[in-house]
């Protein structure tokens, strides 16, 4: 049966965008919480992890702070939660949106650091600097060369 394509939705993009990390700000790969084992972002189907999507939109003149203020998240606070797996940002190439792909081992480790007192200050940061999205998902298809 012949696939008819459709245009994609705007999840799908995001999940789009997201998957394409050959954009990401940092090509080295990111440390497990511990510290011990150098982790990746592995994006396939029949992981079990939950992939956390944040979609910016932010004027160009301040996507630079953005992404200062989303790779100081991770560094800081994020990366030493538990359940933290990988954080990766990419940059529209117009430079009004930026996408932070994150990976968690389970949806409880997500609704934690929410409620941990450090986040609100952070998204105050954010909020400051762009409007966003966020979306929970799960990878239900991959395709590779």
């Amino acid at each position: 049966m012949p696939v008819i394509p459709t245009p994609p939705s705007r999840r799908a993009f995001v999940a789009i965008a997201a998957a394409a990390s050959c954009a990401a700000v940092s090509s080295s790969p990111v440390q497990s919480q511990g510290a011990n084992s150098s982790m990746e972002a592995t994006i396939r189907t029949g992981e079990s992890v939950i992939t956390l999507v944040n979609v910016f939109t932010v004027d160009p003149a301040k996507l630079e702070k953005l992404v200062d203020v989303l790779k100081d998240g991770t560094e800081t606070f994020f990366s030493k939660m538990p359940g933290f797996v990988s954080s990766s940002v990419l940059t529209a190439r117009d430079g009004a949106k930026a996408v932070n792909y994150s990976q968690w081992k389970t949806a409880e480790d997500i609704a934690a650091f929410r409620k941990d007192a450090r986040f609100a200050p952070y998204i105050r940061r954010l909020t400051a600097l762009a409007t966003a999205e966020s979306i929970e998902c799960e990878v239900v298809h991959v395709t590779r060369a």
